[in-house]
């Protein structure tokens, strides 16, 4: 795209669906990957159909679909998988998101298409990983919260556990793969070689554990939910004002001292219950009470400046609404607004990671079913013969309007 993007000349075949693989493409094709998503000619990504809607366009596959091209294609008919191949071949990665064993009843088999072109890097993520009991039951995200212990720490207390309230491992399970994906890259570029890399709903879900998961591991004592609270350090959770809750995080002795002086009591700092983290831990209701008495002879918006400007992290509690009015948000930039092929403008979040210095631009709205299948097998050098075989035959789709060489491009900007 001439961008000087890290991964411009990567093409990138997306079998993926749901959320786990995609955001995995998505975060590549921030970073100037050609993502051909390849769906079922039979409906597509499965999470088009998932709310909620705009019209007939699902915000779900919207939010996680940017920058990428679509090709609709029959995956069991052997004229599909005979196109299938083709593009495997000619792409520099394979993304799925089957379970095991499925890429290969496709006529995608991973070794053979390291046979044909060694260099080729295949990316899976599965419900619970490759081997084991359960390497062939489907898994979801919540399904991966439960099982990973992730759910059994999230809540108001034992009795009320709760899930994150987005896929949260889904998502980890993509950047995860995005990793793996860039990794294998690199190492290409240095051996010639290509590689199989893989992550799972519950592997990441596991690894997501962190300190909680060690915490049992070393000590034999099961975490439990903290609600609000950071669930070992202290001061760090929410905290009411003389209005509304703050999120206020000392994280060492200095913003502990400095937050005892800029709250109007500094001797508190040194109390016997309080003067280590430790102790802070250990006594953190008691502590909570006192902080909070000192918290109420000032509004949010009083403390908020006040405690940003001694160095001590705190924050609002903001709904989506708010966080998109933020004035940090808004010099971010992090909402472009694109076209679609309908012409109907989507506000779309932006990708998170800038290189050098300059934030991902969205360059392509999400793609509808079909909608870049003539542009992709143009390139992929079928005559235009051949191409409308494939579309008479019912293998491949293409949406009303593709031409061949055309994408539904039309970044307007930031939005409003």
């Amino acid at each position: 795209m001439g961008d000087g993007l890290p991964l411009e000349g990567v093409r990138i075949l997306d079998l993926s669906r749901a959320l786990a693989g995609p955001y995995a493409t998505a975060l590549l094709a921030d970073l100037g990957a050609e993502i051909i998503k390849t769906e079922s000619i039979k409906g597509g990504d499965s999470s088009r159909s998932w709310p909620p809607f705009e019209d007939d366009h699902s915000l779900y596959f919207d939010s996680a679909n940017r920058g990428k091209e679509s090709i609709a294609i029959d995956f069991y008919s052997q004229g599909g998988r005979e196109l299938l191949w083709k593009l495997a071949v000619a792409s520099d990665v394979v993304v799925e998101n089957f379970r095991p064993g499925v890429l290969a009843t496709m006529g995608l088999d991973p070794e053979a298409l390291r046979a044909a072109k060694p260099g080729i890097v295949i990316a899976s993520v599965s419900g619970f990983g490759a081997t084991g009991p359960l390497s062939q039951a489907p898994g979801l995200d919540q399904v991966a919260q439960g099982m990973s212990g992730l759910m059994s720490v999230t809540g108001a207390d034992a009795d009320h556990m709760y899930r994150v309230g987005v896929p949260i491992i889904d998502m980890v399970a993509g950047i995860n793969t995005a990793l793996g994906i860039a990794a294998a890259l690199v190492g290409r570029d240095r051996t010639g070689v290509g590689a199989e890399v893989s992550t799972s709903l519950l592997e990441t879900g596991l690894a997501l554990g962190a300190f909680q998961g060690q915490k049992y591991l070393s000590s034999g004592e099961v975490p439990e939910p903290q609600g609000n609270n950071h669930p070992v350090l202290s001061p760090y959770g929410v905290f009411a004002t003389a209005d509304i809750p703050v999120i206020i995080a000392v994280g060492n002795q200095k913003q502990w001292r400095d937050a005892c002086v800029l709250l109007g009591d500094p001797e508190l700092a040194g109390h016997p219950d309080y003067a280590t983290g430790k102790l802070r831990n250990v006594n953190r209701a008691a502590l909570k009470l006192v902080l909070e008495g000192l918290l109420a002879h000032r509004t949010a918006a009083e403390w908020l400046p006040l405690l940003r400007g001694a160095a001590i992290p705190a924050g609002p509690i903001y709904n989506y609404e708010q966080a998109f009015a933020d004035p940090q948000v808004r010099a971010l930039d992090m909402v472009q607004t694109v076209r679609r092929t309908d012409g109907s403008e989507l506000p779309l979040v932006r990708g998170p990671i800038s290189v050098n210095r300059q934030a991902p631009r969205i360059r392509k709205a999400p793609p509808a079913l079909g909608g870049d299948t003539l542009a992709v097998l143009d390139r992929l050098g079928l005559s235009a013969e051949q191409v409308a075989g494939l579309v008479d035959a019912g293998i491949v789709l293409a949406a009303p309007g593709a031409a061949p060489g055309t994408t539904a491009d039309a970044a307007l900007g930031a939005a409003p």
